[in-house]
């Protein structure tokens, strides 16, 4: 398998065609599963203080939604990507919050240099969008770098099953179905739903995932398999809290 090209130019503008139809494809594609993993990623953060909350590569902004909404105004969630085309459609989304729930704001900032300083935020999360950047290590360590010592880092990305027969499915959905099911539905010239599988397929996932994040400085990272391994979420802890 060729190396998947990753670099920033290719993904802004891939993900700037697709924004129109992102939601639905992923829902569809996903069977609407992806809805549960935000959700119970939600249930596995520990947001106590008043302190801010990071969203990275936010898309469309359906965590950083959830979070302002778990938040009802205890503190501001501020969601974060550098494709503007899917920040636009994520602000869209704002109109249906409460009132209690509009300290939410989308900014267009790049994970691999983001716009804070150090020690901001009590968490920092990214829902299916580490991947896709261009420098995985950069951008986690920037997110490590805007957290709070002792706040949580998160990361829900999509992951490889081990059963042998799932992960044979899961693979040829992956390397086929998706592929032709996604580019009917969203024409596009940076062929996305190819990348996709590609993306996923080369990255790690399990062990090798909890020590990438182990390496770039967080501590007690735990996973947590959902779906018979198609997606994972990992935490971690920054150094330095209290005890």
């Amino acid at each position: 398998m060729k190396t998947v090209d990753k670099s920033g130019d290719k993904v802004r503008r891939m993900f700037a065609q697709i924004a129109p139809r992102y939601d639905l494809m992923n829902h569809v594609l996903s069977l609407n599963i992806d809805k549960m993993w935000r959700r119970r990623t939600l249930g596995r953060l520990s947001l106590q203080s008043n302190a801010p909350v990071l969203d990275v590569c936010t898309g469309t902004g359906d965590l950083a939604i959830s979070i302002a909404r778990k938040a009802t105004g205890r503190f501001q969630v501020i969601g974060a990507d550098f494709c503007l085309p899917m920040l636009e459609l994520a602000r869209k989304k704002q109109v249906n919050l409460e009132k209690s729930e509009s300290l939410l704001s989308f900014i267009e900032a790049d994970t691999q240099a983001l716009p804070f300083r150090d020690n901001t935020f009590q968490a920092v999360t990214v829902a299916f969008g580490i991947r896709n950047v261009a420098d995985t290590r950069s951008g986690l360590e920037e997110m490590i770098r805007v957290c709070l010592p002792g706040g949580q880092v998160a990361v829900l990305e999509f992951s490889r099953p081990t059963w042998p027969v799932l992960k044979q499915v899961y693979d040829g959905y992956f390397r086929w179905v998706l592929p032709a099911i996604g580019q009917a539905m969203s024409k596009n010239s940076e062929s996305a739903y190819s990348y996709l599988p590609e993306s996923v397929l080369q990255f790690p996932s399990g062990r090798a995932m909890i020590e990438l994040l182990e390496s770039v400085g967080l501590q007690n990272v735990k996973c947590w398999p959902m779906t018979f391994g198609i997606a994972s979420l990992y935490i971690g802890q920054k150094a330095g809290g209290a005890k």
